[in-house]
């Protein structure tokens, strides 16, 4: 196992330091006339923001000092997202640049003038057929004889090239030199050129995902019919919202957008289904506090993430609850027309305190309409098991960073939105916050109102 575990660390350095060996190739060697001070700037640049961002995960998982947390994370998070996005934007300009290399050739050639041709050639060409060619003027120079001096007013340099016919160096034959674009001349632009839009490329990307997260979460509506929903309950609202993942990036005026975002839905149940934060209470329980104006006819309602995990979970359940909210752990409350019931998420049982649907749902009368809060959407099949009617989830992130929505939809059922599992119904939110980088391309964030419809109104 441990040998195992070593081959796949190589792997995974071996690929890193080929790819940021690629990068600086292609934005920092390539776009340089030869050793100097830009290639050793991208050298510090990559190597110091791979620095910063292993800096940042090992101090957010090590607790290390909340300031120092905060320091590292900023630039060492966003480096992540744009490294990722500078290596697909560096690729994509592999495909672009030999067409703009053709391109440029293209040009010079049709500048290039046609070659000249001696005057002697283009008379012939008006000559009449069957007329004799003219005699030329005689010159003192033609007529004297040999060592005869010249004629005053003419010049012992030598013929221009273009008279002999032989081209100037540098020039094309007959005309002038070639375009300034020549190789490797036109290398070196081609390779600027394509390095140029691959960082605009990225930083735009980056720049535009880290806004749309810090300006808070969207809202998004969805209606999930349930059978055995009774048609006093018909157009119930639970807002749901996951992933806020506060912490040394996101703090407690996000929070506090978050909070005004599911309070302007005026729902009648909040649902927040995980990964609520990123650090003890101690460092972010005044980021957390907004969570106390949360305002709903059914209350609101927890269940544990796999990061509260990370975080201390059992101060972090006692610090939701003095906030107002309720804790479900492993457990079930009825409320006036259907259940509702949390389990703690699968990382918990590495603590002992890992989901049990025995607890929470093994007595509960079928009957009723069962809404079960669960942070992975991989507790699915659980729920199908014991009869749940609609879980809801979180823990994807849509993928949050394109194309790792490709990773996350392998490794769950679900990524996002609404889906049916037999007769039960598994509806995924992409998350309000982001972890790592506070940024998402393809994945916006958002806060779910969930509206049931009564099959029976």
């Amino acid at each position: 196992m441990v040998v195992v575990f070593a081959l796949v660390a190589l792997a995974v350095v071996s690929v890193l330091v080929a790819s940021n060996w690629y990068l600086w190739r292609r934005l920092f060697r390539d776009t340089t006339r030869g050793p100097g001070p830009v290639r050793r700037i991208g050298a510090v640049v990559i190597a110091g923001g791979w620095a910063l961002a292993v800096g940042a995960l090992v101090a957010e998982r090590a607790g290390a000092p909340f300031r120092l947390q905060q320091v590292l994370a900023w630039p060492g998070f966003l480096w992540l997202a744009l490294s990722i996005y500078l290596l697909l934007a560096v690729l994509a300009g592999e495909v672009v640049r030999p067409l703009l290399r053709r391109f440029l050739e293209r040009r010079a050639a049709a500048r290039r003038p046609e070659p000249l041709r001696s005057p002697a050639a283009a008379d012939t060409k008006r000559i009449p057929a069957g007329t004799a060619p003219p005699r030329a003027t005689e010159t003192p120079e033609a007529t004297g004889p040999p060592g005869a001096p010249r004629a005053s007013g003419t010049s012992d340099a030598p013929e221009a090239p273009e008279a002999s016919g032989t081209p100037a160096p540098g020039s094309t034959a007959g005309g002038p030199p070639e375009s300034p674009l020549a190789l490797p001349s036109r290398r070196l632009f081609v390779s600027r050129v394509v390095a140029g839009a691959a960082a605009a490329a990225a930083v735009g990307t980056v720049g535009y995902g880290t806004y749309g997260v810090l300006n808070g979460p969207t809202v998004k509506r969805v209606t999930v019919p349930l059978a055995k929903l009774p048609r006093a309950a018909h157009g119930f609202r639970i807002a749901v919202v996951s992933d806020v993942h506060l912490g040394p990036v996101l703090g407690r005026g996000f929070a506090q957008k978050v909070v005004d975002t599911i309070n302007s839905t005026q729902p009648d149940l909040i649902a927040v289904v995980g990964d609520l934060v990123d650090g003890s209470v101690k460092d972010l329980g005044p980021a957390a506090a907004p969570l106390a104006q949360l305002k709903a006819r059914h209350g609101a309602y927890f269940v544990t993430g796999n990061h509260e995990y990370f975080s201390g979970a059992e101060q972090w359940v006692a610090e939701v609850r003095r906030l107002g909210l309720i804790p479900l752990e492993n457990a079930r409350t009825e409320l006036p027309h259907f259940d509702l019931a949390g389990v703690n998420d699968v990382a918990g049982e590495d603590e002992g305190q890992g989901p049990d649907y025995a607890k929470a749902l093994g007595d509960r009368d079928r009957a009723r309409a069962c809404v079960l809060l669960a942070h992975q959407p991989v507790q699915i099949h659980d729920a199908v098991d014991h009869g749940v009617d609609l879980q809801l989830s979180g823990h994807t992130h849509g993928g949050q960073l394109w194309p790792g929505n490709l990773i996350a939809g392998a490794a769950n059922p679900t990524l996002a939105g609404l889906e049916r599992y037999g007769d039960t119904q598994l509806y995924v939110s992409r998350g309000a916050g982001a972890w790592g980088p506070p940024t998402r391309v393809g994945a916006e964030s958002d806060v779910t109102v969930i509206e049931l419809a009564s099959l029976q109104a």
